[in-house]
C-alpha cells in the first residue's frame, strides 16, 4: 500500500526518506499532509517551540520571609506582601486545609 518516498526539507533543502512505517503512522493518526521538514529540522523546530512557549520551565524565584508561627526563616515561591501571614513548611503542614 505504501512505499518509501524521498522528500525535500523546506528548511535546509536536504533530501530525506518518508518511510512506509512513517506513512502508516501518519495515516493512523489522521494526518493528511506529508512532513515538510527532515527529522533533524523537525526536532530543532520542536525544541525552539518548547522554549518559546514556556514548556521549558525556568528556575522559580524564591523569597524569604519570617514564619508567623515560629519565627524561623521560611523560603516561599511568592513575594510576601506583609498583609497575610506566611508560614514555614513545618508550621504550614499541620494547619492543613479545613
Amino acid at each position: 500500500m505504501y512505499s518509501d518516498k524521498v522528500l525535500n526539507c523546506r528548511d535546509c533543502g536536504v533530501e530525506f526518506t518518508f518511510t512506509t512505517s512513517e506513512q502508516e503512522f501518519y495515516h493512523e493518526k489522521g494526518f493528511t499532509n506529508e512532513p515538510g521538514r527532515c527529522p533533524e529540522c523537525r526536532s530543532a523546530r520542536k525544541a525552539q517551540t518548547r522554549n518559546n512557549s514556556g514548556y521549558v520551565r525556568s528556575e522559580r524565584e524564591m523569597f524569604t520571609a519570617t514564619c508567623a508561627s515560629c519565627g524561623k526563616t521560611a523560603t516561599v515561591p511568592f513575594r510576601p506582601s506583609g498583609d497575610k501571614p506566611v508560614y514555614c513548611r513545618n508550621c504550614y503542614q499541620p494547619r492543613g486545609r479545613n
